[in-house]
């Protein structure tokens, strides 16, 4: 259990950072947000996250396109049922694949582009997003990664001023081994944001 979330919860992590370097509108937006709600004296905090809607926002926008588990567990089915029109005999097994439903133009707007926005004031279906799958057997560890997604972002958003190396885009090809992970190790420049002297004291 510690190794399958330590992992997942990683590459997710360089994802969402990958993606916030590439998007510095993005990185600017969050970062009014965080210093708005949190002030400039101390860490984001798990009580704060109420508070920080787009935070969550780029969570759920970095999760929907690029989920590092994107066929999720495999289920059987346990009797004779229809699905969307086909047949599944009893004992099928069946493999969902998250990222082509997150990528589905019939369910989201330019699917392709990470835009946060997305998630402002959209409540999507339980089956349209499905990062950790769903229903009894979703990831038990989904309420945790949430959190340590927003305190491991926020916290690098709040402290420190980030670029790409040359400033060039990061690529962004995927590589799959047994997670969807990068195919390029990631390489940027940062520096301390002048509050964080304040923070760290």
């Amino acid at each position: 259990m510690m190794l399958a979330g330590t992992k997942t919860l990683i590459t997710s992590i360089e994802w969402g950072v990958c993606n916030l370097f590439n998007h510095p509108d993005v990185v600017k937006k969050a970062r009014e947000e965080l210093d708005s709600q949190t002030g400039l004296e101390r860490l984001v905090d798990e009580s704060d996250f109420s508070k920080l809607p787009y935070l969550q926002s780029i969570i759920l926008e970095n999760l929907r396109l690029y989920p590092v588990v994107p066929l999720l567990a495999p289920h059987i089915s346990s009797a004779d049922c229809e699905v969307g029109g086909y047949d599944v005999p009893a004992g099928t097994i069946l493999l969902v694949n998250a990222w082509a439903i997150h990528r589905d133009p019939q369910i989201w707007d330019d699917p392709g582009s990470f835009k946060p926005e997305r998630f402002e004031n959209r409540k999507s279906e339980a089956y349209e997003h499905l990062p950790f799958g769903l229903g009894r057997r979703a990831c038990p560890g989904e309420v945790l990664a949430h959190k340590i997604m927003a305190l491991t972002l926020g916290s690098l958003i709040q402290c420190f001023e980030w670029e790409t190396v040359g400033g060039k885009k990061i690529d962004m090809t995927e590589k799959m081994i047994n997670l969807m992970g990068r195919a390029e190790p990631l390489e940027v420049m940062c520096k301390p944001r002048p509050n964080l002297n304040n923070i760290l004291s």
